[in-house]
């Protein structure tokens, strides 16, 4: 159980890391940190499926598009605007109504036993896959067409056609 709170620890403190670093790609870099300890939860929880495709999608692609778009933008001082007085304020409203939601939840929440699952084979990708092929097999395969559909949308809208001459 202490590896959850020093895992649950570091998940704050890069996290905050994150919000609070002045310079775009550190705060890039601190939340793939992040990422990884929630791989790291993922791994806790027993739902070791979870933890490859936080690691493999959110860690290896959308961060590494993060780091190029931040790359291409080339961010300067002089050229990111003066944000008004109204913008801060409404920051810090946001931020007010966020710590209260988070204070009124942990109010609510009492834990006095351990949880302990009916079930420790919950998150394990071969009971995922049977339940996903027997229980959900329509919604799966028409997600699945959906996607394809897409695929081939995008590759029409993107293909150049010759100029007529």
């Amino acid at each position: 159980m202490s590896v959850f709170y020093f895992v649950a620890f570091l998940s704050i403190f890069f996290a905050l890391m994150t919000i609070f670093t002045k310079n775009p790609v550190h705060s890039v870099l601190y939340l793939v940190i992040t990422f990884f300890t929630f791989t790291v939860h993922y791994i806790l929880l027993n739902a070791q499926f979870l933890a490859v495709v936080n690691f493999i999608v959110y860690m290896g692609a959308i961060m590494v598009l993060f780091l190029f778009v931040l790359m291409l933008l080339n961010l300067n001082k002089d050229t990111e605007p003066l944000k008004s007085n109204l913008v801060k304020l409404m920051g810090v409203i946001a931020g007010a109504c966020l710590l209260l939601t988070v204070g009124g939840s942990l109010r609510v929440l009492e834990i006095s036993q351990p949880i302990v699952m009916k079930n420790p084979d919950i998150g394990l990708v071969g009971n995922l896959g049977k339940v996903l092929f027997s229980d959900f097999l329509l919604p799966f395969e028409i997600s699945s067409i959906l996607l394809l559909t897409a695929m081939v949308g995008a590759v029409l809208l993107a293909k150049n056609e010759p100029k007529k001459a």
